[in-house]
């Protein structure tokens, strides 16, 4: 498996089973079909699996992942990240200290950060993390406890003063507003319902890559 994350970064897949409206492991393969190019597993929230589903469920995900050369990360549990072996680890602003994070979890694996402004942004690179999001973009439903929403403006302050991050966009992004968020300066795009809750994964992943 390559690690050029910018271009595996293009169309980044976030889903737990509570966000789908077919079977996730079904949800995930045909995505992937549709151009999917990274993947975080995000079991979490009301109906999401919890202790050994939520642990056999990443198993299978992360075999689709495997399966299709590419990168099967876990969202903000290290331990589940540890225990699945995943390839890497999505964390948010307040999950810990993020050099001992990076320590525990290991040299090889990718470790991603959430990020909202400039002076975040800027500190991550110091950290040296593999990628960062950066968001919200626009309007979402899916996270409850988001930032002020700014959109692709602050995608284009953080591609100025790091034209080299890798930096993929999340938050209420759709087919129809996707390439604002690249033509800001993000290598891809994160989205979770407007696939995973599409009536076909396929078509709707598909439609991003248009």
């Amino acid at each position: 498996m390559t690690r050029d994350l910018k271009q595996q970064l293009s169309l980044y897949l976030v889903m737990g089973s509570q966000n789908c409206i077919h079977d996730p492991v079904t949800t995930l393969e045909e995505a992937i079909k549709g151009g999917v190019t990274f993947f975080q597993y995000r079991e979490k929230g009301e109906g999401a699996r919890v202790g050994d589903e939520r642990v056999q469920l990443g198993l299978r995900l992360k075999e689709v992942c495997h399966r299709c050369e590419i990168p099967f990360i876990v969202n903000d549990d290290l331990q589940l990240a540890l225990e699945l072996d995943a390839d890497g680890l999505h964390i948010g602003q307040d999950d810990g200290d993020v050099n001992e994070i990076k320590r525990k979890l290991g040299e090889q694996k990718i470790l991603g950060l959430s990020t909202h402004n400039v002076e975040e942004a800027v500190q991550a690179n110091k950290y040296d993390v593999d990628y960062i999001g950066v968001g919200p973009m626009f309007d979402t439903k899916t996270k409850e406890d988001i930032e002020e929403v700014r959109g692709p403006v602050v995608v284009k302050e953080i591609r100025e003063e790091l034209p080299d991050i890798p930096l993929v966009g999340i938050g209420g992004i759709n087919q129809g507003n996707a390439e604002y968020v690249t033509n800001a300066g993000a290598n891809g795009v994160a989205v979770i319902s407007a696939i995973s809750k599409a009536k076909s994964p396929k078509y709707a992943a598909k439609e991003f890559n248009k």
